[in-house]
């Protein structure tokens, strides 16, 4: 298969829907000669960490890669960020680095980086070709997800990373990520999102969260709500790991992402490298702080664009606190996209206190609310604030520009992707494998 091909081929899994678990990767990267073999360290303290768990739930595969590092990150909001400022302090460190994130914003390389360099169109037609003969005849069949983390390790043994970044996807229990054995695991801030799979109350979503943690393996968390705390005490005590808790922004450097939000994500990723036990010196991290780059989070295009994907009510929170800081009384008109299971009513709400109206365009993505329905939402508002629908995002953006407001592009990632991609005069990620 060439580029396009393996990428048609790789989005047609998707009909395979959300399954998680860790039977199908922990099979795939076993196939692909990835990992040594499927015992864990400590069977009897993984037993005891798990409970309940299923034996295949509860062994982590160690790779046959000779990294130094697997830092393994799980979390409601800040993900990305935590993750871009790790792969870009151990960058500066003079580490080869392997980072793995979801989604992409324009294109599916954007995935998978080595020394942020994103993966090549050759080397991914060439692994999702190699993966598609050795699954053609499973069952259960590999999803979306599946392939995509066992493409990206594969990519990372191939060339020689030493330290991996491992983004999990959802949750972090049955997250695929949690296939393999890490040297830390980080929790970012958890809040409500993916309710449907992860649980409808903090301490449910909590546990999955904090499923990523292994025996005997360090542990760095944000601040947590109470119950999300107590749970990932819970955990990281039955599994015998050290807790550390980062409660204190990071403000000795210049960090390059914007938001008071992105000091705790700072301080973070520098107590995650840390704990992984590698060597960062206080030149690398200032250099990586201060280049690090992860479009779409609050991001300035130009004197009157701003792109965000908040994407959740706490994410909605964080950006109209940082767009107060960073514009103090200004309001915006905000271009707003929503996807169907995301709670919309909050997220508007979130943001009223920030907008003079909404433009709600209709997005490509087929999870997203359509824009008539998002109207509902608003009408629903007090006191109501003026609202216009547009076909696209390129008429959205244009009606929006023919106000005086600053605007603001935001609701989802997949959005902030779509938009970025026009404001850029790219493909999108949809158009990306139609070519």
């Amino acid at each position: 298969m060439n580029y396009r091909e393996a990428l048609a081929w790789l989005y047609a899994t998707q009909r395979f829907g959300i399954k998680l678990g860790l039977e199908n990767t922990e099979r795939l990267l076993v196939a692909l000669s990835v990992v040594e073999g499927r015992a864990p360290r400590d069977r009897s303290l993984m037993s005891m960490c798990d409970g309940e768990a299923t034996a295949s739930q509860s062994s982590a595969l160690q790779l046959e890669s000779r990294s130094s590092g697997v830092i393994h990150v799980a979390g409601t909001n800040g993900k990305g960020s935590v993750c871009a400022m790790i792969d870009a302090i151990a960058r500066a460190a003079g580490h080869r680095t392997g980072l793995f994130t979801s989604p992409h914003l324009i294109s599916f390389r954007e995935r998978i980086r080595v020394n942020g360099d994103k993966i090549s169109e050759d080397e991914v037609a060439c692994g999702l070709s190699e993966i598609r003969e050795r699954i053609r005849d499973w069952d259960p069949h590999p999803t979306f997800f599946e392939i995509t983390t066992a493409l990206a390790l594969q990519h990372f043994q191939k060339t020689r990373c030493e330290i991996l970044v491992l983004e999990t996807g959802m949750g972090g229990r049955l997250d695929a990520t949690n296939a393999v054995q890490s040297s830390v695991s980080v929790i970012t801030p958890i809040d409500f999102d993916h309710e449907k799979w992860l649980g409808h109350s903090i301490g449910q979503i909590a546990k999955e969260k904090a499923g990523i943690i292994k025996p005997r393996v360090p542990v760095v968390s944000a601040s947590q709500r109470p119950e999300a705390e107590v749970i990932i005490r819970q955990r990281a005590e039955e599994c015998d790991a050290a807790l550390q808790f980062v409660n204190y922004p990071w403000t000795k450097t210049k960090i390059g992402l914007r938001g008071e939000h992105q000091k705790m994500n700072a301080a973070l990723a520098i107590a995650a490298l840390q704990a992984a036990d590698i060597h960062i010196s206080d030149e690398a991290v200032s250099r990586g702080l201060s280049a690090v780059e992860w479009p779409s989070r609050f991001q300035i295009w130009n004197e009157r664009i701003v792109i965000d994907g908040a994407h959740n009510p706490a994410g909605a929170r964080i950006l109209a606190q940082t767009w107060r800081k960073e514009f103090g009384c200004e309001r915006a008109t905000i271009i707003l996209a929503i996807l169907r299971d995301k709670n919309a009513a909050e997220i508007v709400q979130a943001f009223a206190s920030i907008a003079t109206k909404f433009v709600l365009p209709q997005i490509r993505s087929e999870r997203a609310m359509p824009s008539n329905e998002l109207a509902e939402v608003l009408s629903a508002i007090t006191p109501p604030l003026p609202y216009s629908t547009a076909p696209s995002v390129a008429d959205a953006i244009s009606a929006a520009q023919k106000g005086n407001d600053r605007i603001l592009i935001t609701g989802s990632l997949h959005f902030a992707g779509e938009a970025l991609a026009f404001l850029r005069g790219e493909p999108n990620a949809l158009e990306e494998c139609a070519q």
